[in-house]
Order: structure tokens, then sequence, then C-alpha cells
């Protein structure tokens, strides 16, 4: 079958498009913003790939078209497929139909962590010898790409409360019936499609009610919003996890800021080493041993796999060092993800400074929802370099007026790479935070380092 994928460059449209590769499928796809590591991933396994969205790309015709859900009416690939008759679905629903139907699926929801806890989970079945499907929505440093069929009966998957399609307003996680479901977090989010956190906490809530009575549910007890959509009914065996001890845990080992101890019910599991910074990250780490541990792995087998996880690209990635100075990418747009992300690297920085470039790109961000919470998210960071797009709907000098002379607004991509450039010295962490590809800003902030 031929297939023509519309949004091919998005980490999860991406994955989908390796999937049907390995099932033999002829795959190719447009995007608007064609950029790594997801596009280098792509041409790498044979995939086709076209800049923008034009009829031509749909020609001859392709035997079905996944839409991808940042595409809507008025777009000329979109208008085309209607107008022609072509074939089309969500992704989504070709996920659940033509790879998850019959396998038992592992999926992680959440505001943050997603994507780590995901790639961890597959890392540690893979690791345990049961060759796991999965669909990461990054590009891993230790599985060779986002997505993989596997074999049977285990299947990974990131599990996304944004909409599925233009045509289909239900979350994207609605398709996929879960038999062990992590909830990592729960926190306001995509301010463009839900208008408060109870819209989405009903997404969750219609997500538990697809779960079995004979699957699992790990969730964080520390998340209020969490506890409340479990108030609203929960149909299958539920533990949980928590900072403080409570069901599944982590406490310090003592050693190293990396090195910290697993607890199950007050019991100690066993230690481990992490090579991701920070103790959001410890925490995303005992969501996925415990999910595992719900399919059979056992907690030592997947604390020696945790040891060996290298991380996902875009996700805390040392991009390179200049002139002593290092500069790091990672994926952060959420205040909440902003600052564990820097308290992250702040551990980690050996009293060296760290110069934040942050990017306000998702939505959420443009819509200024979240700018009330910036200047303390971003407290940690010595220096704030903050890029103001003409399409910013809110005044970021204002909003980040808190952090006084500690933070920068640049309107001009190039003047603010220069400025960064300038004011770092030998010792210093360059933490790059955006979820796109930022023109590249990491490579031109080495260059103008060195």
């Amino acid at each position: 079958m031929r297939i023509h994928i519309l949004g091919i460059c998005g980490t999860f449209m991406g994955g989908l498009a390796l999937l049907a590769r390995q099932a033999g499928h002829e795959v190719s796809g447009s995007d608007h913003h064609v950029y790594p590591p997801m596009s280098e991933q792509l041409r790498r396994h044979g995939i086709g790939l076209t800049q923008g969205y034009t009829a031509a790309a749909l020609e001859p015709e392709p035997d079905m078209v996944v839409i991808g859900n940042a595409l809507s009416r008025g777009n000329a690939a979109v208008e085309y497929v209607l107008r022609q008759g072509i074939a089309y679905t969500s992704g989504p629903q070709w996920l659940a139909q033509q790879v998850l139907h019959g396998r038992q699926v592992l999926a992680v929801a959440g505001t943050h962590g997603k994507t780590t806890v995901t790639a961890l989970l597959a890392w540690i079945l893979e690791c345990a010898g049961l060759r796991p499907g999965y669909l990461i929505g990054g590009v891993p440093e230790d599985l060779p790409a986002s997505a993989a069929l596997g074999a049977p009966p285990f299947f990974v998957l990131e599990a996304d409360e944004y909409d599925t399609a233009f045509f289909d307003k239900r979350a994207k996680f609605i398709h996929y019936r879960p038999n062990t479901l992590v909830l990592n977090n729960l926190e306001y989010d995509h301010a463009d499609i839900y208008p408060d956190l109870a819209a989405i906490e009903t997404q969750f809530h219609h997500l538990l009610r697809t779960v079995p009575d004979n699957g699992r549910v790990i969730y964080n007890l520390d998340s209020a919003a969490l506890r409340r959509v479990l108030d609203r009914g929960c149909w299958s065996p539920c533990e949980g996890f928590s900072e403080h001890g409570d069901g599944w845990g982590r406490r310090d080992a003592g050693k190293s800021p990396d090195e910290f101890i697993v607890t199950r019910a007050g019991r100690d599991l066993g230690a481990t080493t992490l090579a991701l910074p920070g103790r959001h990250n410890q925490l995303n780490t005992v969501a996925a041993i415990a999910a595992a541990a719900a399919v059979g792995v056992p907690p030592a087998t997947a604390l020696a796999a945790v040891g060996r996880f290298k991380g996902v690209k875009r996700r805390m990635q040392l991009r390179g060092e200049a002139n002593g100075v290092r500069v790091y990418d990672d994926f952060a747009h959420h205040p909440t993800a902003i600052e564990c992300a820097l308290n992250g690297l702040r551990g980690r920085a050996n009293g060296g400074r760290v110069l934040t470039v942050l990017e306000p790109r998702s939505n959420t961000m443009r819509l200024g929802v979240h700018r009330k919470r910036l200047p303390a998210a971003l407290r940690a960071a010595d220096r704030v370099y903050l890029y103001t797009p003409p399409a910013l709907g809110w005044d970021a000098q204002a909003a980040l007026a808190p952090l006084g002379a500690a933070a920068f607004c640049h309107r001009d991509l190039s003047e603010m790479v220069r400025q960064v450039a300038r004011e770092a010295r030998a010792g210093d962490h360059i933490l790059v935070m955006s979820n796109g590809g930022f023109a590249d800003v990491h490579s031109k902030i080495l260059a103008a380092l060195q």
C-alpha cells in the first residue's frame, strides 16, 4: 500500500511513518517544517519528504493519506484530498487499527515526562528480552529509531491528550485502549483546544474508561488533578508512585546527585544511576520501573537497564562545547518543565553559570497563558534570553520584569546569539529550550562561541 503522511515531521507522525515502512508499506510525507532530528531519521529509513503542502506530492494518488492534527481545513493538501475523494484517516486511528489491535499496550500519559518515561519503559522491556514494539515522541539514544513494530505481545507508546485531527476532536489517546497506563502528572496545557484544566481532566477520565479490569494504572500520588480524575471512576487495579515514598518511590543514595534508590511500600529495591539530571527524571524512572513490573519485569532487571539508559535527543542533550562553554538542547516549553530542566542542570553545573535561551513556541506559550509563571520557573538561571517572535501575543519584557537585569528579550535572533556569545565564559552551561527547531540556534551559538 502507498501511504502519504501529512505532517510527517511531527514526532508522533514521524514514528508512525517508520511503523508503516517496517510493515512493508511504501511511505512518503509532507510537512511545512522539515528539521532534524526527525527529518534525518526519516530519510535514513528511505522515506521521501516534501517541503510544504502541495497537491503535487499526492500525485500519483496514494492508497491512503494519514492526516496529522496540525492540519486543518484550508490547507492545500487537505482540500485536495477531500476534493479528489482520496481515502484518509488520522494518525491515532491508523495506529490503533493497523498496529495496536491484538497487542498488549503500555501507554504513558501526562503533561510532562511522557517521552522520557516511554523511552525508558521501552528500553527496560528491550533489556528484559521482550522485544517490545514502541512509538516514542522523540528520537531515543539507546534504541535504533523512535518507533519499531517489535514482536508481540507488548507495545509501548506515548499517549498524548492533544486532539486527533480536524475531523476528530477527541484526545489522541482515546484510540489506544491501553492494558497498562502510566499517568505521570497533569497540569493545564494546550490552551488552544482546552478552555481549562477541568476539560483536560475529562479527557483523562475517558481514557481511564478504556483500561480493562485486568489492566493496571500507575499514577502520580502527588498530583491533585490525577486524584480528581481517579475519583470520577477507575475500574482497574491502581498503584501510586510519589516523591514521598508512598507506593513506589525514590530516595537519595547519598553518594552522588545522580544515584538514587528505588523503593516500593517503604522497602528498598536497589540503587541505580541515571544519565539524565534532576529528581523529576528519577521519578520518571520510578514510573517506568513500576509499569515494567506490571508486565512481569523484575525490578532488578529494570534497575540494571536504567543504569545503561542514555536518554532521548532534545531532552537535556549536549549539542557541543566551544571555548569551555557547553550548549544543551531541551524540549521544555511549559513553566513546570522549564523549572525542572533548569534545576536539573543546576545540580550538574559544578559552580558554573546557567544561561537560558528560550523560545515561547507552543500555542499555549504564544497565547501567554503561563506568562505570569515564567519568572519563578526561570529563577534558577543566571541569565535569561527570551526570543520574542512577531506573533507573540503578550508583552515579554513586562512578564520578565521580576527577573530584573538578568533577563533580556530579543526580536532579532542573530542579535540574541551575539549577546549570548559575548556574555558566556568558560565553565558556563547554555540551555536552549523550545518545542520546535528554533532555527538551529544551538549551532549558531556554538559557531559564535568559536
